[in-house]
Formats: structure tokens, sequence, C-alpha cells
């Protein structure tokens, strides 16, 4: 396979974005009780800074059904390539459960291969996609439980990229909103779940392929725009959704819940009428005193007069020291109630500022290894401490 060039000094710059300035705060805030719902474990996160607003038994392990292929459509993107032609083998055909009916043998792209994962739920579309961008179904889970380890993701593990129960395949409501606002970063991932109606060719017959989106949240609920829908006998209901507001995004997760339609309308409302989401810092803002700038932009979820507690730090870094680079000079540590919510670089001015870490949030080659995968890792790794912040 052929490796894709990469300019490692962009992807370094971008890096050093999202280790500086991703935002992940203290634990959930203790608000009232929070939203009334049916769940056996909930949880609800603000997407941009990845604070947890609510949680109800958000670190029971469960079982989570097909919101499996939430982790299964993020790890393709990023592995793989969208104009692939995946070929359905055997194992893929006639997969049990939910499916797009493809035929044996049939060839579609791997982009329309994840509408039809994520629209209709397709378990045919799910092992086609492990197989093609993991080698090996195997091959593919493995891939699923390294990023889940990248993210932090102590409550979760993967033995298949569908869903289907397991009693060694499970997740956790705090866990499956963490793994949603990473994927909802990924903008391929945030069209495709969004995406309320697609058509795609269809080889074997006169007509295409049309998927109609399972999530009736998308008609329900004003502003939304995602995410997956999931059921087995065992796990039962199971919903991710999403909605974007007055610039804000938030995702909501129910496990077990009966009343799932319902009670996702009243933790989406709880999030946006208790949390809006402010922007404390913007990218290129002087700081007073000093010849610097802020290197980007940080936004955060405050409840009541919290933001009034924020406090900023400076921290500027030695002359010589191995941090210095880019016209890098330290960072802004932002901590409410005592606790670090997230930082933000600064910089000399008239340095050339990062672009914001969303681009490096495209679909790449399988092969792309090397220095590029080692960045991502290593971003991954910075999002992980910054989500197990969340836990104190």
């Amino acid at each position: 396979m052929k490796m894709k060039r990469t300019n490692c000094k962009s992807l370094l710059s971008i890096l050093l974005v999202v280790c500086l300035m991703a935002a992940a705060g203290p634990a959930y805030a203790d608000h009232e009780k929070g939203p009334a719902n049916h769940a056996q474990a909930a949880a609800l996160i603000d997407v941009t800074s990845g604070r947890l607003l609510y949680s109800k038994n958000g670190d029971e392990r469960l079982r989570i059904a097909s919101l499996t292929k939430i982790m299964t459509a993020i790890v393709a993107i990023e592995h793989g390539k969208l104009n692939d032609r995946v070929t359905v083998s055997k194992n893929a055909f006639a997969k049990e459960g939910s499916s797009l009916f493809l035929k044996l043998g049939e060839e579609m792209t791997l982009e329309n291969l994840l509408y039809g994962l994520m629209l209709r739920s397709g378990n045919d579309a799910a092992t086609a996609i492990a197989e093609h961008v993991g080698g090996t179904e195997e091959g593919f889970v493995l891939l699923m439980n390294q990023k889940a380890q990248e993210l932090g993701l102590t409550n979760t593990h993967f033995m298949n990229p569908h869903g289907l129960d397991h009693d060694e395949h499970y997740s956790s409501a705090n866990d499956v909103a963490r793994m949603t606002a990473y994927a909802l970063q990924n903008p391929t991932f945030k069209e495709i779940v969004k995406t309320p109606t697609k058509r795609a060719p269809n080889p074997n017959e006169s007509w295409d392929y049309k998927w109609d989106n399972k999530n009736k949240m998308l008609r329900l609920y004003e502003g939304a725009d995602g995410v997956k829908t999931g059921f087995t006998k065992k796990a039962f209901r199971c919903l991710v959704s999403s909605a974007t507001r007055n610039g804000q995004q938030i995702a909501a997760v129910t496990l077990n819940d009966g009343n799932d339609w319902n009670d996702h309308a009243n933790m989406l409302d709880y999030g946006f009428n208790h949390f809006p989401l402010k922007q404390v810092i913007e990218k290129g803002q002087k700081i007073q005193g000093y010849s610097l700038v802020t290197g980007s932009t940080f936004k955060y979820a405050f409840t009541h007069d919290e933001e009034t507690r924020l406090v900023k730090r400076l921290v500027l870094h030695k002359q010589g020291s191995p941090d210095v680079s880019f016209g890098l000079r330290g960072h802004i540590e932002l901590l409410l109630n005592g606790v670090s919510i997230g930082k933000v670089p600064v910089y000399e001015q008239g340095a050339r500022l990062p672009e914001p870490p969303s681009a490096l949030q495209k679909s790449r080659s399988a092969s792309a290894q090397g220095a590029a995968l080692s960045l991502w890792q290593s971003a991954a790794e910075v999002f992980k401490h910054l989500v197990r912040a969340n836990h104190h």
C-alpha cells in the first residue's frame, strides 16, 4: 500500500494547539437534580468543551447495541479512504440483525457504506467496513479498542464492529458521550449523522439505494443533527442524539430507555437552558502588558454564575525551553473552582498562529503511518488526560 505523504511541520504545529487548547473541565456540574428520564444510564455532554453536563449511572458498564457503530465510523474515517471500493464478503453478506441487504461480492464505496452504517444501522455494512479497513474483522476491532484506550474510555471494550450482543462487548453512558463528542469534531462523521436521507448507486438493480435515517430526533427536535439509534434484545433501546442551537452542540446518551425520544428532548433542553456555551478567549487576542497574543479561541459551557469564578493564569516558558517553538511562548491556564478546565497557547505578536485542530479531522489512508499516525496518537493521548479530568 502506498503511504500518503504528510506535511509533518504543519501537523506538529496543529498538534501543539490540540495539546494546549483542548478544554475538558471538572466532573459534570452539580446542578439541581438534572433532567428526568427513564434510562438505566444516561449522560449529557457539551461537544465543544467536552464537559459532562449530566450523568446518571454514567460509569456503569452496559450493552450498547448499535451505538457501537459510532466508534466503527470514526475509526474507519480516520484509517480509510472514502473513495475506496469495498467488496462484500461471505462474512458480511446476510449478517444477522439490521441490514442494507447487500449482495455477496457487491462493491460499494467506503463513503456510501458509512452512510448505510449510520443511517440504517447495517450490520452487513459494519462487517464489510471492518474487513476492508482492518484487514480482518478482528484487526479492525483491535483498532476500535486502541482508539477507546487513547480516548481514556475505561469502561469500554469492543468485540465486534456492529454491536450484536456479546458478554465482553460493553461501554457506559459517560464513555459513549465522550466518544460521540470526539467523533463530532470530524466533519465527515458530522455530515453523515445529520443526513435525513441518502441515495447510493445499486449495481444489481435499476434503482438506487435510498436510506432514510432511523434517528427520529432529526424530525422531532429543533436543531437536531445526529447521531445513532441502537437496539438488541439484551441491550434494549439505546440512543445518542445531538443538536445545535446558537452555535452550541450538545449530545445526549441513554441506555435501556423505553421513552428515549421524549427523554432526549428533555435532556437537550436542559443542556441548552442551563449550560450555554460562552466564549472566554478569542484567537489573536492581545495580552495586556505583554507582546503576546492568544493562539486559539476558548469556549466553555457555564451554568449560573460560574463564569465569574473563572481564573486565568499566564504561564510563560523559559527562553531556550524545548517547549518554545513556532513563536510559542507559553499558555493561559483556565481554572474553575481551582480545577483546570483547559489551556490556551500564547505566541509572540506577529508569529503565525496554527490552524485549529479541525484541520486534521479529515479522512486519510489506512497506510498513513509514521509521523502522522504518531501525532494523532499523541493528540488522542492529550484528549484522554483531559477527559480523565472530568472524573475529579
